[in-house]
């Protein structure tokens, strides 16, 4: 069968089983657009190549499967870089296709025109680009396969405008399921052995590959075991946390305490994460500890310090192996449990939940008592109540995250996502994916003023295609996380902080698809239109809501559960709001 490039390249990705792509349309790929006006793959328009990113990155970290974004050649590309950083330090897959110029417009410095490898190959697992029509599938196999592969990460593929037309009889590639490798009972039984002989063992979860809730079968073996679970920055969805082991995670924002329990452990056992920056407080905790470490990354990227085992698996595969007994029943507990008793595990345990439990702000920080504007101590711990632990939260970067790190909690898998690489803007677009991916499931966004204006235009995403996020900004004016720094060390000198804001709730409000005539377009040839032809968004309703004073969230909070679409609470709070002390209950 005779098709373009381009065709095969979407033929490619609908055999993978890719669900949707995130795109922001451009003249240099017009034939891939072409191709997924008939494909059963939904194109997700957006407003914003790093929103696009950000979409992929969140989709990928939800489901398992590699996001797809795509953009055009040079001004669009530089827009994804910032997903493409995100997605390698964060250990994400992600494919980036990126229009390019035509061969014969190369190296004469043509519209737009720029070196995809030199960009992106500092921060890319591999970049390739698809010179030969008869490639094309087969490059686009070898993305997806290279992207998930190993420790995770970003494939950029590079797409010549002219070599998308060009026809091919290149078939459809098959692509070959890799099962993550199991390791040898001889190999988990010594690791048994290793737990049954620590005093204070502890697991530390993290990474990606969660999301199918093998952390719960993993708790469940640790709590019997007396083996206290500790997460990774923003990967604190791994484990209900409920579970008895649950003690808390690591990184910013975290309790000292917390912390000081993972530099008391003896044997760490780091699965789907390493001893990373900010998990060891900038190399400065759990260096002592016997290390094992269970990862699919040979090079054990990120990882400082000591490795006295390295079990090559999945999260998945990982736990399988240790949750099981050679005849395929359930692992005798007491072969990780040796002499111990749960005073260790029980110790982690009640300093984290001591932490989370909620508390206005003006107890858990006297300095905030009396501030004007919303209480985010009794705030967030009515959000908590209302979302019962079954919601999908997405953060950006910046202080107004650490209330819903601290008070919200995960009972589902596939319940986080934020950029771990510290990235700002993430937390709207990845709200609006995880909307399209999990529509059953409610999506809420944790974002301050300044993440929330770097991609809140990615609202109108959601409108498009009928996603129903939650956008929760905390406002105070200014870049709160720099703020405190500056205090710190440049004391009642404030200087390029401040910021000015619209009324979000207003914004918010404007958008009125059944009204303003944009719902008669089309979204996508990809997706289904209603009988007369409009998008799937069509109707949709904004709902703003602008809360000043602690009184007024509950009910704004319940008004926008309640609402049939997106919708926004904007938080007024005082500029001189930080969070409570991370020494606070300990």
């Amino acid at each position: 069968m005779s098709r373009s490039a381009g065709h095969l390249i979407v033929d490619t990705l609908e055999s993978a089983g890719i669900e949707r792509v995130y795109a922001v349309p451009g003249e240099s790929y017009l034939d891939v657009l072409d191709g997924l006006y008939d494909a059963n793959i939904e194109t997700v328009v957006c407003r914003q190549e790093g929103g696009a990113g950000f979409m992929a990155l969140a989709e990928s970290r939800l489901t398992g499967r590699p996001g797809i974004a795509m953009v055009t050649r040079g001004p669009g590309a530089a827009n994804a870089m910032i997903s493409v950083h995100t997605a390698w330090q964060d250990a994400t897959a992600l494919v980036l296709f990126v229009g390019l110029v035509p061969l014969n417009d190369r190296s004469r410095e043509s519209f737009q025109e720029f070196s995809l490898p030199e960009w992106f190959s500092s921060t890319a697992k591999r970049v390739l680009t698809i010179d030969d029509e008869a490639r094309a599938g087969e490059i686009t196999a070898d993305a997806l396969r290279i992207a998930a592969s190993g420790r995770p990460g970003p494939v950029v593929v590079g797409l010549p405008e002219d070599v998308l037309v060009r026809l091919t009889e290149s078939p459809t590639p098959t692509l070959a399921e890799v099962a993550p490798p199991t390791p040898a009972p001889a190999v988990i039984d010594g690791l048994a052995s290793r737990i049954a002989a620590a005093e204070r063992p502890a697991f530390v979860l993290g990474g990606d590959g969660w999301h199918n809730g093998c952390g719960a079968e993993l708790a469940g073996l640790a709590a019997s075991a007396g083996v206290p679970i500790f997460c990774d920055w923003r990967a604190y969805d791994a484990i209900p946390h409920s579970s008895p082991a649950w003690a808390g995670w690591l990184g910013y924002g975290r309790a000292d305490a917390v912390a000081a329990g993972f530099a008391e452990a003896d044997l760490v056992v780091f699965v789907g994460c390493t001893r990373s920056d900010v998990l060891s407080d900038g190399y400065t905790i759990g260096f002592d500890a016997e290390t094992v470490l269970v990862s699919l990354d040979m090079e054990a990227t990120q990882h400082a310090g000591r490795i006295d085992e390295h079990i090559i698996a999945s999260p998945d595969s990982f736990t399988q192996a240790l949750t099981r007994n050679d005849a395929g029943g359930a692992r005798d507990p007491g072969q990780l449990r040796g002499t111990r008793t749960d005073e260790w595990m029980q110790s982690r345990a009640d300093v984290q939940s001591r932490f989370a439990a909620h508390r206005p702000d003006a107890e858990a920080a006297p300095e905030n008592a009396n501030r004007a504007g919303v209480d985010l101590g009794v705030a967030f711990g009515i959000l908590d109540d209302r979302l019962g632990g079954d919601a999908i939260l997405t953060y950006g970067a910046g202080n107004a995250t650490i209330w819903g790190h601290r008070f919200i909690r995960h009972e589902r898998p596939a319940g986080l996502v934020g950029a771990r690489n510290g990235a700002m803007g993430l937390a709207v677009p990845a709200a609006v994916a995880a909307s399209l991916a999990y529509p059953e499931r409610r999506a809420v966004a944790i974002c301050g003023d300044g993440d929330f204006l770097m991609n809140g235009q990615e609202i109108a995403t959601a409108f498009a295609h009928s996603g129903s996020p939650l956008i929760i900004v905390v406002d105070n004016g200014v870049y709160g996380t720099i703020v405190s720094h500056q205090e710190n060390h440049y004391p009642g000198r404030p200087s390029g902080t401040r910021m000015v804001n619209p009324n979000f709730a207003a914004w918010m409000s404007a958008f009125d698809l059944g009204s303003s005539g944009v719902a008669s377009a089309r979204v996508s040839g990809s997706v289904p239109p209603g009988a007369d032809g409009t998008a799937t968004g069509a109707g949709m309703v904004g709902h703003g809501e602008r809360v000043e004073a602690t009184e007024d969230f509950a009910a704004a909070l319940d008004r926008a559960l309640a609402h049939d679409g997106p919708a926004l609470i904007h938080v007024l709070i005082d500029p001189a709001t930080m969070p409570p002390a991370a020494d606070e209950t300990a």
